[in-house]
């Protein structure tokens, strides 16, 4: 059981990764603003496919906002983040930010909900004797 202090710093941690993913993140390939054009040419992209980009980042953040749906939504942003990443080291950019992004997503869900370092770490959480078939 997650102590409360855990818990909170999770949801902290968890809504102002879903504010930066839905946000500046997410809005800005709606929006137009200056220099976006040769941004998105610079990526080998088209605004309609950064709108389905941001369409799709939205979707699966709001999958990791949900409790229920939060480790689902966390697998999903993890794949979203590797293709950031794949997409800066083809054009020669920084690559590292997705990558801390996805740490901080996982640290905020491990903090959420311990058995998620649990797995992470090979430590398990049943009791001594509980595992395999008795007879």
């Amino acid at each position: 059981m997650p102590s409360k202090t855990q818990r909170i710093t999770g949801w902290i941690l968890t809504c102002l990764l879903g504010l930066f993913l839905i946000g500046p993140s997410a809005a800005g390939k709606f929006i137009d603003w200056p220099g976006k054009k040769e941004m998105v040419d610079h990526m080998g992209l088209t605004t309609d496919l950064m709108q389905t980009i941001g369409t799709i980042e939205i979707a699966i953040t709001i999958l990791f906002l949900i409790p229920r749906t939060s480790f689902l939504g966390a697998i999903l942003i993890t794949a979203y983040l590797g293709g950031a990443v794949m997409t800066h080291l083809r054009v020669g950019e920084a690559w590292f930010f997705p990558i801390i992004i996805g740490v901080v997503m996982w640290i905020a869900l491990g903090l959420r909900y311990p058995e998620i370092f649990s797995l992470a770490f090979g430590k398990s959480t049943r009791e001594p004797g509980s595992e395999g078939i008795t007879t």
